[in-house]
């Protein structure tokens, strides 16, 4: 499998085009980082224009199995977190086949 880029890798990526130095593009992506964090806690979404948007999900309460000894086990409600592709973001990257 292919692996992505790192952090470094895209700082310097966006850091040449933007003609920005790499510690300014190094900031602002903790900053987004940061904003997004706080933002889903608080509001429950955030929205990446273009990309997607984070959003906070509660799980309900289930049963599920032990894996190892197939025994059924309670599994507790919880918030989790998802992140949901834009609609054009997933476009270009898988195009929808042709009927």
């Amino acid at each position: 499998m292919a692996s992505g880029m790192t952090k470094t890798q895209l700082t310097r990526h966006l850091a040449e085009k933007l003609e920005l130095p790499n510690k300014t593009v190094a900031s602002f992506l903790e900053q987004l980082a940061d904003v997004a964090v706080k933002e889903t806690k608080k509001n429950g979404v955030f929205v990446v224009p273009g990309l997607g948007r984070l959003v906070k999900a509660q799980r309900k309460a289930r049963m599920g199995r032990n894996p190892q000894t197939g025994e059924p086990i309670q599994i507790k409600a919880k918030t989790v977190v998802k992140f949901r592709v834009a609609k054009a973001a997933k476009d270009a990257i898988a195009p929808p086949k042709a009927k």
